[in-house]
Order: C-alpha cells, then structure tokens, then sequence
C-alpha cells in the first residue's frame, strides 16, 4: 500500500452508507488513541509471543544470505557504517532470536547455536544432487554454506558458538556431514581439523569415517568432468587434507598440540595415512582394471606423493619421515608370500613388469629419499620385518634402475650381508643376498652385473665366505639344494657351470649338488652337455637350445693359463662334470695340429700341463703330437704378395710376443724412456720374421692398397699377427694412459704405428680394421675403442706416406686417404652403429685434441677426417637434444679423454663435453669441418628408421629442428640456406636423387629403381619435402619459388640435372637416366598436385613446364606405349583442377589450359583416355564443386570414349570427335580393353580415312610395345589388330606408309604422333614394318610410288639397329616364334625382310627407284646384295 493510495477517490457504495478506506479507517484511530506507554509494552510483548510461537530457527539460517561472491569480514559485521553492514542487520536478527530460543529453553545460548548451525550443515549436504557417496558440494550448496559460515563468524565475535560443542554435534551426524563442508570449517577458521577429530573418543570411528571420505574423493577428483573449478576444489581439498595429515603425524615437535590429549592427533593422522595406502596397494595387486574408478582412485591418492604437495611446509623432515614411513608400509604390506615364491616369481617383478602406478610411486619416494638412505633402509627393514617379496624386490629392481651409483651400493650391501650370513650362520640373509642380486641383474648389464659374474666373484675363489670352513661350505650347499627345486634353469647352468671353490677333501659336497642340479636340469629338459664352458649366462632368459663353442672355450682358457699359470677352474670341472663336452668338443679344439714353437707357447705349455694332470686320453695325445710333427714336414703358406723365409714359422710369434711385452715395460718406465725407439725397432724386425719377409722385401710398398670391405679376408697368419700387433697397441695405450695424458706420453704411439704398420702390414691392418670397425663394432669394449681410434689418429698423422686406399662398392671409385678410409668403415644406418660410431668419434676426436693439444693446428687437423668429424657432429645433434641449445663455454683444461679410460665408461657424458669444449669449437669454424646442410642430408638418408635409436616421433622433430632451425637460418658461407627455403628445398631435392644413384642406396632395398619406395627413412625425409612445399606454395614468393618461364622451380632442379646425365642409347646411359626420370617422377607425385600447373592471372593455368618435362623426357620412360602411367596423369589432372579453382573463372581456365595440352602435349591426352574408367569419376566428382558445365577439354574426352564404346556395342554408333587422333587413341585403348578379337572389328571399315590412319598407327605401337613388354600386351593380339587396320586401309587404298616417315618437321602427322610415343618405339617401327609382311597386298605395293623407297630404308635401319646391338625388342621374337608364324629369331626377320625385298626389286616400275641413290649412299653397305639389286633395277649399276 502507498501513500497516494489513502487519497483515492472511493465509489459510493449505495444507499447503505459511504465506505471507508483502510488508510483511513487507520488514520481515524491514530487521531483517537492517545500516547500510552504501558500499553505499547504489552503490544511489543504481544508481538514477540507471536514470533516466538511461529519462529523455526534452521530455516531462518537458512534464508539469511550474505552478499555474492564476497566475502564478509568480521570487521564489516561489526561496522553498521559499512556498505556491508546489512549482513550485520541479518546476523544481528538471528542473534537476537537465538538468545530468546536459548533463555526461553533455559540452555546456553553457544551450546543452541552450535545445534542450530549442526542441523543446518546437515541440511546443506543433504540437500544436494551429487552421488550418495559424495564428498563435495554443488554450487548452489557452497552458496548457501558460505552464507550460513558469515552467521557463525557473527557468533564467534559475540561469544555465541561453542566449538567444542559443535564439534561433537558434527559428529553425531557423521554420515549425513560431507568432507568439503569440514574442510570449509576449516580453511574458515571455524573449527580446525585437529580440533574436530581430537573431539571424537572413538579413534578408530574418526579413522574410519575421514579414511572412507577420502577414497570417496580421490574417486570423484578423478571421475569429475563438469567444471575445472569442481575439479580443482576437489584437488585441494585432498591436498590440504594430505599435508595437514602428515605435518600431524609426523612432526617431532609435540608442543604445537593443544588439545589434552597429544597423542591422539598424530594416531589418527598415522592410521589414515596407513588405511589409504593399504587400499591402494591392495587394489594394485588386486590387478584393478586400467581406468576403472578403483584405479583412478588410487591414481589420484599417489599422485599426492609428488614433491608440489609438500613444498609448501617449511621443513622437510615432515615429508621425509613420511616417506620412509611408507616405505616401510609398502615393503612390508600383507607378506604372504614365501621366499620359494619369489624365487620362483621374482622374474615378472622387474621394473618393466612391475604396475606402472606402483614404480611411479617408487620414483616419488626416491625423489626425498637418497640411494644411500634407500639402500639403508631396505637393510634395516628386512632385518626388522616380516616382508612381501614382490615389493621389496620391485623396490630393488626401480632403485638400480633409477639410481646409477645404487649399484654399488647394492652390491656392497649383499657383500655385508654375504660375510653376515657366513658369519652366523644366517639363512635370511643369505636369502636376502641372493634374491636381491638376481632381481637387480634381471634389469640387464647395463644397470647391474649380471648374476653368473656375481656367482662366480663371490664363489669361485678361495677368498669367498664359503671357503672358511666345512660348516660354510655345507651351510652354502644345503642353500642352494633346497632352491633347486624352485629355480629357473638359467641359475643352475651358472652353478654348474661356475661352480664355487672348493677343497679336494670336500669335493662330494660339490659333486652331489651337482648332480641334483643335472637331475633338475634333465627333468626340465634343458641340456647342458653341449654348452660352453665360458658361455654367457648373463642373460635372464632360460637356455633351450644347446651351444657349442668349444674354439672360444679354448682360446679363454688358455688366456686363463697364461695370467694365473694353472689350469682354470672350468676346464677341470669340465674334465669331471661335463665329460662328454670336454671329451668330444673342448680337446679336439685343442688339440688341433700345428708347427710346434719353439720355444713353447701358452697354448703348448697349457696342453702338457693337462697331460701331466691325466686329462688328455694317451692315445688322443700321441695322435696330436703326430700330427704336429707332419705338419712341421710341411712346407709353410705364402702370404700372397710377401716373399716368404721357409725357415719361418710359429715360434717367430713368441718372438714377436717377448718383444711386445719388452716394449710395454719400458714404455711405462720413465727411466727408460730413451730405450723406447731401440725397443720398437726390435719389434719391427721381429714383426719382419713373423711375416716371413727378408729385409729385402719392398713388395708391398703399393701406390694403392685395394680391398674389399663388404667382404675383408685375411690369411690366418696374418690375422694372427695383425691381432697380436692391435692388442699390443690398444694395452699399451691404456697402460700409458693411466698414468699421463696423451701430450705427455711421447713419441712411442707414433713411432710404434710408423714402424709396424705403415708399410709393410698396412694392408692387413686395414683389412682387419675393417672387419673390426664396419662389421663387429658394436661388440667392441672400450679400451679395443679407444685403442683402435688412436690407431686410426697416428695413421692420420702418417698420411703423406701411406698409399691411397680402394675399397669398392659401396664407396667411390676413387683412393681414399687413410683418415677417409676410417670415416668409410663408420656408417649410421642403425641404432648400434650410430652409438658405436660415436663412442669412436669420440675416442679420436678426443684422443686428438689432447694429444696433440700443445702443437699446430694444422697437425691436429691433418689426422682427421672431416668426414669423421662432421659424422660426430651429426649423431650428437641427432641423439642428444640438449646439444641443439646454445653452447655455453667450458673451461678448455676439461679434456675429455681421462673420463674415457677409466671405467666404466660414460660416452655419452664424453660426447657431450667433447661437443662442448672450445678447441671443438674453434675446430668446427674450419669450413672442411663443419656440417652442412647437403652433408646432414646425405647421413640422415643413410638412416634405417626401423632400426633407429629415435621414434618416429623423436626423428621428425629432430628433422623438423635440423631443417628450420639450424640450416635454414645459417649463412651459406657456413654450409646453410641462407634464410632460403626455395634454397633448403632443393637441396633436399637433389640430395634425394643423388641418393638414390649412389650405391649407398644398395644397402636399403634390392630394387634398384624404386630404392626410395620402399624405404621408410627416405619417406620421412619426403615429408619433410612436402611441408616445404606447402610452406613454399603457401608463404610469401621466395626467389626460387618459380622458373623463369612461370613454372615451379622444381622443374629447374631436374633440367639442370637432367642436362648433366651422359646422352646416348648404351644401355648404362639408359638405365642411368631411366633411373632418374623415375625418381623425379616419385618426388613430384608426393608434392602437391598444385606443383604441375600454376596459376597466373586472370585466369590462365601455366603448365610449360610439365609439358615440356613430359614431352622431353618422361615420354620416354612410358611403360603402356602411348600412355603415361597413371599415377602421373591423375597427379596432373588434380592439380589442373586445383589451379582452376583458385582462378575466377574455372570453367575457362580448365578449357585454355586443356587446349594447351592438345597443341603441345598430348600425350597427356591420350593417357588420359587410357585410364578414363579411373580417371573419370573423380573428374566429374571434383568438377560438381565448380557449378558449371564441363570444359570443352573434358567433353571431347568424354565424347571420344563414348564414341569407341559405341562402336564395339551393336547399338548405333556415335560420331567421332575431333581431332581424329583423340578418337583412334580412345577407340585402341578401348578395344584393349575389351579384349575384342579381330572379328569383331567389322565396324573399322566405317571409319573414316584419317582416323584408321591414326588407329593403325597406335596399333604399331601397340605391336612394338609387345615385343619390349610381351607380359603386358598379348603380341598375336596385337599382331592380328595391325593386320585388320591394315586391311580396312589396302582395301580403300590409303595412304598409310607415311607413319613410317615420320619427322619433327611435319606440319601434319609427325608432328602429333611423334609426341605421342617414346622415342624408342619409333626406332622399331621396322620391326613392326617387317612383323607385317604376311598381310601386305603385294600387287597394291608394288603400284605405290613410295613403297619401295620405304621397305629399304626400314630394312637398313632394321640392319644398324642389328648390327648396333640395339635388339631389345627383337628376342622375344624369338622367345614367341611359334606364335609369330614362324619368325623364329631376330636374324630370321632380317632374312625374310632381305628375301622380300630381292622379290619386291624386280617387280616395281622404274619410278620407284627415284632417289634410290642418294638412300644407298647413306647407309646401302649394310647389304650388298640388296645394293647391288637396287642399283641394276634401277640402271645405275
């Protein structure tokens, strides 16, 4: 009601009286009634009585909302001034009505308020849509609560809540209170966390209900999809519950507890910690399926162990203490499993086994925790726990994988533990040593070592734990029998095959584990009998097929001999256990006949000492030594090349050995350092003997060495000496090293490779080098690397005196150098030898730069190949991301060669701070030695991407980065592009085509022609190719973006290396061309159609170029006669229709552009009608997006199709378009495929002159094309077609000699067909000619002014095309000479042809012999006879 209302006129009411309006009847009694004060107190009262009668105090909480979004402070509730002071008005009502509740109920007003706000959360959590098992609210239930929150701030400034109270109100509605509203209290300062569940008696019910709350929202974290904000709420939420937990539970300080009692806090902080790793754990070995709710949960809860969460907390002892906490829980969770169990399981618990959710666990809590703490507390949990196998053995197996220094730590770990178990006699620890070792050796050598060279380390010695008494012995045999019947094969093959030391009087202890363990084996039926005694058992993998390698047995054992002076170990266990191996592989290799030395060698003093032991047969030895003493009656093998001393023989090589021992010794002898030059001389002569060479002797001294190194082969002895002279170099390199840096070891390495191997064995070295470097690098140790990259260093160094090297295919037929031999022998085409290729880069590289570090440049420069050099530049961008940053400068002291000889080995590391040195650096500025763009390109085609050490996604982007980032933008003075991407462009071109002629491309793919198709890594590299030419198409014009005549430059890449090819019809230039052309071809049809045709304004497609690339070159190559392939026309059909939807008129556009094509290159035309059935649709399907009628191109296409359809259908026939040549194409492609025999041709005589003409011309082709390619066309059916066309043209008399007499200079047909069939179908039209005689109409011949002139000059020119060799088309002639009426062989044409023409000669008028003359003195010695009739028919004789 307003004011204005009481104004209102009112209507009369009638007779009954005027009524009167509220307002006022109102007024009326405010002027009667007088002040009085009494009576004002009872309404008041009266009123409240009301409202107190009415008043529900949930609701009126409920209703009461503070202002959106913001958030109300105390200070605005208590301020009335504020703008905010209305929620203080709210606030301050409901204050009011709770006091009243509270006297009127006779209970404190903080203990009702505290009920009140309790129900009233209740209703909240209750009132929302989400799930039953919910944790979070909606919207509109945080709105609300945010609300109610502000009221009870107002409470707490005016001393009317309790938090005690409200605390245990909570928890009476326990079920109905979700977790975001209790995790709200407390980021509200309401209620803290700690004080809720401090307020609960029962402990186990509060670890119950927060634990089950926190399952329920690492579920619906991960389940939330409706808002990023839900989600992000539900992650905080669990993180704040999750530090707050941990700082409670495992915080040392107990004063920052206040309630009374401290110690319940930390209990319930421990157990829930507890409970939800036991569920996630117990899920994880329950196998929970991969995205299921269970396992996004416990994805969600071990996320929480990620460093972000606990950063915030000022120390980290909290976290860390938390994690070993864990730690623990996890290793000794449910430890139901028995150590035969793991024994038997433990190979499906390796890291790469083991659940993805739990090693990520694993690798959070080795992120706070060291290896050393690791390690130290797997120790003192297995020796204070029962624990579960799976996961301690799990954790050991991620420790050394993550950890490169956890294998030491490891190893002595179970060292401690080994002499701990023999020590007392301990049988968990001697389990724990062995579990542990096999579990870290299945992760593979490169991260632990593996089992078998444990065992043997640990056992096979007599400083082993085992060999301290019988009782050890016994307590270690006893072990290993109770395992024998859960092991795996593999462990008893170490045991029995590298059995623990054992005392003679003790050896039954041995021999009866022995046998169980043959027992064992036999009933698994692995053998034994056959294997090696040193073959590797380092795999994982059970043996299940047997191994003979009795020569390398043989070889190790003598080397064993040698060091220790003893027979080995393995070779008398062999003699006992192993008998029938011993007795029938290992003796006969060693026993193998030889020149016995003298004096004797290792092998020989090792044979008699096993003679003296009894463990060589008497007879087996007897027959030996006769053999050894025949073959002394022999007279030695020649080295090929070498003049040979009869007198040589083997004890020249013990010589030899003494004098390399010799050298060793007093190379590492700084007092007698002068003695070394004396002492290489002596091995020099020494070397001489051995090679049986007499001083003489400059035989080898060879301008060139020429050998194979796809095959290298040496003769045993030289193999013998070069090995012995290889091994000397490679330890005394690593002796010296130890302890002086190349620059200060002298002059010994250069004068030692100068004396032995420059000359005289240089090509043996060299051989065997590469055998060693191109075929077994990747088996190569370290210090066999390193030795042989110095090797390689010092031969550089000596490289104005050595010969030049020819080493054959697949390299050039040029001499390398020495340093280019050595980058030859190095290829990338995989995984292992990109890696060894870098491990000898490295080593060289390295070797070089300190040792020759204090001298010139040029010296440095001279002993490296830029080859190798720009090799290493490449594999370390290529595998090494972190090379492709910017360099920062390292100190240039920090050579990179000590790391190297140390082990183990880092090569990687090495590589990298080779790559970042600065007299690297410096080195690469040298323009031979810095890698470009062509050099990139040639190495990363070499690649085999199935064998790549990067993915497909690693190589793309390395390529991408290679191209874009680095060679684009570099200088091309420093082997870049400039900024040129037209530039970058063909360069990829012309490396992709060089590619494919260099014989490289060999190594990739049997087919020669079509290498590039099938080879995965040149793919990657044309789409490489592809984006830049869409880049290209598509960025701003670029210099090279189109050839002067309006073409795209591409066109001008394959001209100018067109034009470069040797011309000539020799098969080579043929092929070598053919060859090329396919691979423009290839690379155009992955470009963009667009590439063939392009647009220029208004409206004209220009395709000079491809026409001219057609007409000149591809028009050769055609496989179908006269038609390109398919591929190609199509290609350039898509981009003829692309180019015309980019013009304003496409209609028009498509008409000029094919006119163009029918006047100067139709080929494509006909083409086009011979895969019409396929080309067709697409057309039609692509020309509908331009809403108009088809070009008048397409029609007369389409039209000449129909044409030839209706004339083989008995239904009428169309008329035949325009230009004639179009419809006999259509019309001959038709009938081939159709198949149509040649009676079913009747209709051919209705045709008209012009368009048989062509008809029979295209059949000639398609004649000649039979005999070139008999698989593709039907040569009778050819024949038989020739033969009708023929006839429908003798019976009307036309002239059709004419296509034999074709030239580029006619106007009229020469001038169209010519360019329409390739070059060497022409050269063969006398075949076909001549194919033809049987149907000829002699009589009609012989009136044809000109058929005489023709019949001779295509005799000659069948005769030089004979007598040039040039008869590809004639053998199969002679293959289909039934078929082919009795022309048997190319000579049997020539025959018939000469016998026809001698008949012909007699029978023509004279005027058939005009000019006659002048064709017999160009080319009439071919033929005498046929001369000789001419020139007497003609009356010139």
């Amino acid at each position: 009601m307003s004011v204005s209302g009481a104004s209102d006129p009112q209507p009369d009411p009638g007779p009954g009286g005027r009524r009167r309006a509220w307002a006022e009847l109102l007024a009326g009694r405010v002027r009667r009634q007088t002040l009085d004060p009494e009576r004002e107190q009872k309404l008041q009262e009266s009123a409240l009585g009301l409202l107190r009668s009415h008043l529900n105090l949930n609701h009126l909480l409920l209703e009461v909302e503070g202002p959106p979004r913001k958030k109300v402070c105390l200070s605005q509730l208590i301020d009335r001034d504020s703008p905010d002071a209305y929620a203080d008005l709210s606030s301050s009502f409901i204050g009011s009505a709770l006091r009243d509740q509270a006297l009127r109920l006779g209970v404190p007003v903080a203990v009702l308020s505290s009920q009140m706000v309790t129900a009233s959360i209740v209703q909240i959590c209750e009132a929302g849509a989400e799930a039953s098992q919910g944790v979070l609210l909606d919207s509109e239930q945080r709105k609300k609560l945010f609300s109610l929150l502000e009221i009870i701030r107002y409470l707490l400034a005016h001393s009317m809540f309790s938090r005690l109270s409200f605390c245990q109100e909570l928890w009476k509605v326990q079920d109905s209170l979700l977790l975001e509203a209790v995790w709200h209290l407390h980021t509200q300062n309401i209620v803290s966390l700690q004080e809720l569940m401090e307020s609960h008696a029962d402990v186990q019910a509060v670890v119950a209900w927060l634990s089950r709350s926190l399952q329920y929202l690492c579920e619906q974290s991960e389940q939330t999809e409706a808002s990023s904000q839900h989600a992000d709420t539900a992650r905080t939420v669990l993180s704040d519950f999750v530090q707050m937990l941990v700082l409670r539970g495992f915080q040392e300080n107990s004063g920052l507890r206040r309630n009374v009692e401290p110690e319940r806090m930390p209990q319930i902080a421990v157990a829930v910690l507890q409970r939800m790793l036991a569920f996630a754990l117990e899920a994880l070995a329950a196998g929970v399926q991969e995205e299921s709710p269970a396992h996004k949960a416990v994805r969600c809860w071990l996320s929480m162990f990620s460093g972000r969460t606990y950063c915030s907390m000022i120390s980290t002892d909290c976290p860390k203490r938390f994690f070993r906490h864990t730690l623990t829980q996890i290793l000794t969770h449910k430890p139901v499993l028995k150590v035969s169990d793991a024994v038997q399981m433990q190979k499906e618990w390796s890291f790469a086994r083991t659940h993805p959710l739990l090693t990520s666990l694993y690798r959070r809590l080795f992120v706070i925790l060291s290896p050393e703490e690791l390690v130290g507390h797997l120790q003192e949990v297995l020796e204070t726990h029962e624990v579960n196998w799976q996961h301690v053995l799990s954790c050991v197996s991620a420790l050394v994988t993550c950890f490169q220094e956890a294998q030491q730590l490891v190893i002595d770990w179970v060292a401690r533990l080994l002499a701990r178990a023999f020590e007392s006699f301990d049988l968990d620890s001697i389990v724990t040593v062995f579990l542990v070792v096999r579990q870290a050796a299945l992760e593979g050598p490169s991260v632990f070592l593996s089992y078998a060279d444990w065992f043997q380390a640990s056992f096979g010695n007599a400083r082993g734990p085992h060999s301290c008494s019988k009782k050890a012995l016994v307590f270690l045999f006893k072990f290993l029998s109770d395992l024998v019947p859960f092991e795996a094969p593999r462990y008893l093959q170490v045991h029995i095959l590298h059995p623990p030391l054992v005392p003679s009087k003790y050896r039954s202890l041995l021999t009866d584990y022995v046998s169980l363990a043959r027992t064992r084996l036999a009933d698994l039926k692995v053998p034994i009998e056959n294997m090696g005694l040193y073959e590797d058992l380092s795999s994982a993998r059970d043996v299940t097929e047997p191994h003979s390698q009795a020569s390398q047995d043989v070889e190790k054992a003598v080397t064993v001999f040698e060091l220790t002076g003893r027979i080995p170990v393995a070779v008398m266990e062999a003699s006992i256990f192993r008998r029938s191996y011993y007795v029938t592989h290992f003796l006969p290799a060693l026993l193998t006949p030889r020149v016995l030395p003298n004096p004797p060698d290792s092998r020989a003093a090792f044979i008699e000492s096993l003679k003296r032991a009894d463990k060589i047969p008497p007879s087996l030895y007897s027959t030996y030594r006769q053999a050894c003493s025949a073959a002394r009656e022999k007279p030695a093998d020649t080295v090929p090349g070498m003049k040979v001393d009869p007198d040589c023989g083997e004890g020249t090589l013990g010589l030899l050995t003494a004098a390399l021992q010799e050298l060793r010794a007093t190379m590492t002898d700084p007092a007698q350092y002068d003695a070394v030059s004396a002492q290489v001389a002596v091995v020099s002569e020494r070397l001489s003997s051995a090679l049986g060479l007499r001083e003489d002797d400059s035989s080898c001294e060879a301008l060139k060495i020429q050998l194979s190194v796809l095959a290298p082969e040496l003769e045993q002895r030289e193999q013998k000496v070069v090995d012995l002279m290889l091994t000397s170099f490679c330890q005394n390199l690593m002796a010296a090293s130890s302890f002086a840096p190349p620059y200060r070891q002298g002059s010994w390495a250069a004068r030692f490779v100068m004396a032995t191997c420059a000359h005289t064995l240089l090509p043996a070295v060299l051989t065997r080098l590469c055998q060693l470097l191109r075929h077994q690098g990747p088996s190569l140790g370290a210090p066999h690397v390193l030795g042989l990259a110095a090797l390689a260093v010092h031969l550089g160094e000596a490289r104005p005196v050595l010969p030049e090297v020819l080493v054959g295919p697949p390299f050039p037929a040029r001499g390398l150098s020495v340093p280019e031999f050595f980058s030859s022998l190095l290829p990338c085409g995989t995984r292992e030898s990109l890696f060894f290729c870098l491990r000898f880069c490295t080593a060289a590289i390295s070797y070089s730069l300190c040792k020759f570090s204090y001298q010139s440049r040029s010296a440095m420069y001279s002993c490296l190949s830029p080859g190798l050099i720009k090799k290493f530049q490449f594999i370390v961008l290529r595998l090494f991301s972190e090379a492709r940053d910017p360099l920062s400068r390292e100190d240039a002291a920090s050579l990179p060669w000590r790391p190297l000889y140390l082990p183990p080995t880092d090569w990687q590391r090495a590589a990298l701070r080779l790559w970042r040195h600065t007299t690297f650096q410096e080195l690469l500025k040298e323009k031979e030695f810095h890698l470009t763009y062509r050099d990139w390109l040639q190495l990363e085609l070499e690649v085999h991407p199935e064998l790549d050490a990067l993915s497909d996604a690693e190589r793309r982007d390395f390529q991408l980065w290679a191209i874009h980032e680095h060679f684009l933008p570099e200088p091309h003075t420093a082997g870049g592009c400039d900024g040129d991407l037209g530039a970058a462009f063909t360069a990829l071109v012309d490396a992709l085509l060089d590619f494919c002629h260099s014989s490289r491309s060999y190594e990739h793919s049997e087919n020669s022609d079509l290498v590039l198709g099938g080879y995965m890594g040149n793919r990657d590299i044309f789409s490489r190719l592809q984006e830049m030419a869409v880049d290209l198409e598509q960025g701003p014009a670029v210099p090279h973006g189109r050839a002067p005549s309006g073409g795209h430059f591409l066109f001008g890449v394959f001209h100018r290396r067109l034009q470069a090819l040797a011309s000539g019809w020799d098969m080579a230039s043929r092929l070598h061309r053919q060859r090329e052309l396919l691979m423009c071809k290839r690379i155009l049809l992955v470009l963009p159609p667009s590439v063939l045709v392009q647009v220029e304004q208004p409206a004209t497609p220009n395709c000079d170029e491809f026409f001219h690339l057609v007409n000149s070159e591809l028009r050769n190559v055609c496989f179908h006669g006269g038609a390109l392939t398919h591929d190609i026309t199509v290609h350039f059909f898509r981009g003829l229709l692309s180019a015309c939807s980019r013009s304003r008129d496409p209609p028009l556009a498509a008409g000029l552009a094919l006119s163009a094509c029918q006047a100067q290159c139709p080929m494509l035309l006909t083409s086009a009608l011979l895969w019409w059935p396929r080309l067709e649709p697409e057309l039609h399907c692509r020309w509908r997006g331009f809403l108009g009628p088809s070009p008048r191109g397409l029609q007369m296409l389409q039209e000449a199709q129909q044409f030839a359809r209706s004339l083989l259908s008995p239904d009428g026939v169309s008329p035949a378009p325009g230009p004639a040549w179009v419809s006999a194409a259509a019309l001959y492609f038709t009938i081939q495929r159709a198949r149509v025999e040649s009676r079913g041709l009747e209709e051919l005589g209705s045709l008209g002159e012009e368009l048989l003409v062509f008809l029979f011309f295209f059949s000639l082709m398609g004649l000649v094309s039979s005999h070139l390619t008999p698989h593709a066309v039907d040569t009778p059916k050819a024949l038989d077609l020739c033969a009708e066309v023929l006839g429908c043209l003798q019976r009307r008399t036309s002239s059709w000699l004419q296509l034999f007499q074709l030239t580029e200079t006619d106007a009229g047909l020469g001038h169209v067909l010519l360019r329409l069939v390739p070059d060497q179908h022409v050269s063969l039209l006398p075949v076909a000619f001549y194919s033809l005689l049987p149907y000829f109409d002699g009589d009609a011949l012989v009136r044809e002014d000109t058929f005489l002139r023709v019949a001779v000059d295509l005799y000659l020119q069948l005769l030089r095309l004979f007598v040039a060799g040039d008869t590809s088309a004639l053998p199969t002639l002679a293959n289909r000479g039934q078929e082919l009426q009795g022309q048997s062989d190319p000579v049997d044409l020539i025959t018939k042809a000469r016998l026809f023409l001698l008949q012909l000669i007699p029978r023509c008028p004279r005027k058939s012999f005009s000019n006659m003359a002048e064709l017999l003195a160009l080319h009439g010695d071919g033929d005498p006879e046929v001369t000789a009739a001419l020139l007497q028919a003609a009356g010139l004789a």
